[in-house]
């Protein structure tokens, strides 16, 4: 039922995963960087087939501001010469990529938000971590959050455990999400929807965001 959770009763052998935390009354879509680095073909980050994903979190994103739902956007990026990159740039040497100084404009989003719709800004895998996010939901009034974006196995998935930490119902939309693998991809949003968060179809997804407009 929608505003309540449901709780999987599980024995001692039974299964403990998999219950739904289900949608509440005042949804927002959060595509999570989506940008150049990712969906252009020489792209650090490229992707193999980021196309479907684009135009599913497109079609998510005219959905929302059809039925008057916020719309929000991360974007990753570093100052010049990556001083506060800390060890993730380290492990992840590409995230140069991302720093103001960085030729190639890969942080460009692939998409445009509208104005007036925040684009929060991030150093780190989660949407929430050391960002404005969970402060602009929550004076947005939102308790849903609808998320597409990239990739799977990271911001994605970081960013819907975060939700779910913060007390938001994240909601991962799978045609609007990409990975390096089909594989990557597959295994972590059967892993975020025994966990984390309910993992819907696309088209769910849309009749929601109308349902509740």
């Amino acid at each position: 039922m929608d505003g309540e959770l449901t709780v999987t009763a599980a024995g001692p052998h039974g299964s403990a995963f998999s219950g739904r935390v289900g949608w509440g009354s005042s949804p927002a879509v959060v595509v999570i960087d989506l940008c150049r680095a990712y969906t252009e073909p020489d792209g650090p980050f490229a992707l193999p087939d980021p196309g479907p994903a684009v135009a599913a979190a497109g079609a998510l994103v005219d959905a929302a501001r059809s039925a008057g739902h916020p719309v929000l956007w991360t974007a990753v990026r570093y100052a010049p010469g990556l001083a506060d990159g800390g060890l993730f740039v380290r492990k992840v040497p590409a995230l140069a990529c991302f720093a103001a100084d960085a030729p190639g404009e890969w942080g460009r989003l692939t998409l445009t938000p509208a104005p007036g719709e925040p684009v929060v800004v991030k150093q780190y895998a989660s949407g929430f971590f050391g960002t404005t996010l969970g402060p602009t939901l929550l004076g947005l009034g939102v308790d849903t959050v609808v998320l597409a974006g990239v990739s799977t196995s990271g911001c994605v998935r970081a960013t819907a455990m975060d939700a779910l930490n913060c007390g938001f119902r994240p909601q991962v939309v799978r045609q609007g999400c990409a990975d390096r693998t089909p594989a990557l991809h597959g295994n972590n949003l059967a892993d975020l929807d025994a966990k984390y968060a309910d993992v819907v179809d696309q088209a769910e997804a849309l009749e929601r965001l109308q349902r509740l407009a």
